[in-house]
């Protein structure tokens, strides 16, 4: 397998051409918007909180990583698409470990590299109801735990990360749906799963910045 081959992974996509998924390509603004909000706020609260500026940065190169991906639709831009998504899910949980849970850095560590090596597992066992988006349900279960302990501490900025949550659920079952619905709705659902996940990552940036703020 070639770096090079091309993919077709979603309802958008009709053949190899640039534009061939433009609703799902252009979409990826929101990830765009999404991190420039984010440092507004970060820059107006905490300027000194380097963790979540890497973040936004994250945020910002998942925008153009999903937009290489559903324009060149290569091996090469899925990487540049998964990877920093990667990056952000087990990044931002460290740190929502620390600093939310108060956990020490080595527990959230551990916490971490326990959830990298159970997230495989989690993906294969609800395979039959999420699909191709197995792989996200560890982190949407990651979002309510989190959201639930961090609750206890903080009510009002804790709903709201279960509130990012919900959203989350419904913008993987939306990417769930692409291709099930790919006979009746031609344009897919993929393109509303960057809008909604689009505010998730902003609501998550959004509370961390706050935490650290307050």
């Amino acid at each position: 397998m070639a770096l090079t081959d091309q993919l077709n992974n979603y309802c958008e996509r009709l053949g190899p051409e640039f534009w061939s998924e433009p609703l799902n390509a252009i979409t990826n603004a929101a990830f765009l918007l999404a991190a420039l909000a984010a440092f507004a706020i970060w820059r107006r609260k905490t300027p000194d909180d380097f963790p979540a500026l890497l973040l936004i940065a994250i945020v910002f190169a998942t925008g153009v990583g999903s937009f290489l991906f559903h324009t060149f639709a290569t091996r090469w831009a899925l990487l540049a698409d998964v990877i920093p998504i990667a990056l952000f899910i087990h990044i931002y949980l460290f740190f929502a470990l620390k600093r939310f849970l108060q956990l020490p850095w080595w527990g959230a560590l551990g916490i971490v590299i326990a959830f990298f090596a159970a997230t495989p597992f989690i993906a294969d066992a609800v395979e039959p109801i999420a699909a191709s988006s197995s792989g996200y349900v560890p982190a949407l279960l990651a979002i309510f735990v989190v959201g639930a302990l961090y609750s206890r501490k903080n009510q009002k900025l804790g709903a709201q990360v279960l509130l990012a949550g919900v959203v989350f659920a419904v913008s993987v079952t939306f990417r769930t749906l692409d291709e099930p619905l790919c006979g009746h709705i031609e344009i897919g659902t993929h393109f509303l799963w960057h809008i909604l996940n689009s505010i998730v990552l902003f609501a998550l940036l959004r509370v961390l910045i706050l935490q650290r703020a307050g």
